[in-house]
């Protein structure tokens, strides 16, 4: 049967996900700070994806889409298109696979997330993000061009099902810390990572609320979740978070973050990047921006977040030198 990918995934699809991830994936620790709690007056816990394999919750999603493929698909060979952490993911799982993967990534892409997707063995074809060029339409062209399957980086049943996979994590760990309530911070571009933790905890902890957080100028989650219709971004506006400067929620995101999600919030570079700085000294984590946004949040927006107890996923750690550099020394 050929893989499904065009739906709303259900609770079933991430606990099917699970057991394909099984011996796989990395189950990453729920990290406490005692001198933050101090500091802020709220219980902050946070969920390292950062550790993950490939060093981003991205290959959760990836080696469920993978592994869900038919032989015959999966002899085509495997096409995305990611500013980075989806591009190492669904290169090491192909790999994995024994099939190739074509990947296309933004000219603006951050040279590490490059070089490290060329390393899994990928073909990377750049495109012209800063000049508007559309990797929608570049990757269709392409995958009808050479046959191969598309593996889009969120509006995928198969994807969203393995970042649930983390929800189901997080209700396990929750559940050993008698933490019965909470507010649970997702770093936010198209909703791949949001809506799988919201749809797993929706059933297996509901006590534990999700909130998406996005970058300032691409709050396109939060307008929409406040609209209830999907709504877009249109700017240029630069961001230091490369991993979720998305336009618009997914068509498969987005119905599971309505159900399930509370407002969303956004944060600056600068507090994106003073929270890099209190992963790596609280937590003795390295994030990259984008990964660091949930936390920045929890940082900054205090007054917006209503539970004492905030967990906050730190999605990924691949971060250029110079940019953790930066961080560190604001």
């Amino acid at each position: 049967m050929a893989a499904d990918f065009n739906r709303v995934p259900e609770f079933k699809d991430i606990k099917s996900a699970s057991d394909r991830l099984a011996g796989v994936v990395i189950k990453t620790p729920l990290l406490e700070s005692p001198l933050l709690n101090d500091k802020t007056g709220k219980r902050i816990l946070v969920k390292a994806e950062c550790l993950q394999v490939t060093g981003a919750f991205k290959f959760r999603g990836a080696w469920s889409a993978v592994s869900s493929l038919t032989d015959a698909e999966r002899s085509k060979g495997v096409l995305a298109y990611s500013s980075g952490n989806h591009a190492q993911a669904v290169a090491y799982a192909a790999a994995k696979h024994n099939t190739r993967a074509t990947i296309i990534m933004p000219n603006d892409a951050p040279e590490l997330k490059l070089h490290n997707t060329r390393l899994y063995g990928a073909e990377v074809i750049q495109y012209d993000r800063p000049g508007g060029e559309d990797r929608e339409a570049i990757g269709k062209q392409l995958a009808e061009e050479r046959g191969c399957v598309l593996i889009k980086p969120y509006d995928n049943t198969q994807v969203i099902a393995g970042q649930g996979t983390c929800g189901l994590e997080l209700a396990e760990q929750t559940k050993a810390l008698n933490i019965d309530n909470a507010e649970v911070l997702v770093c936010c571009g198209g909703g791949g990572l949001t809506s799988g933790i919201a749809l797993a905890l929706a059933h297996e902890a509901p006590g534990l609320k999700v909130r998406p957080v996005e970058p300032e100028h691409y709050d396109d989650v939060a307008r929409s979740l406040a609209s209830s219709t999907r709504e877009s971004v249109n700017t240029q506006q630069p961001s230091i978070c490369d991993a979720i400067v998305t336009p618009s929620p997914g068509e498969l995101t987005f119905p599971i973050m309505q159900k399930y999600c509370g407002a969303g919030l956004t944060v600056t570079d600068d507090q994106a990047l003073n929270a890099m700085k209190i992963a790596a000294a609280a937590f003795k984590l390295v994030a990259e921006p984008g990964g660091a946004v949930a936390l920045a949040a929890a940082l900054s927006h205090a007054d917006q977040i209503n539970s004492d107890t905030i967990i906050c996923i730190v999605s990924g750690g691949n971060v250029d030198a110079a940019m953790l550099e930066k961080a560190c020394s604001s």
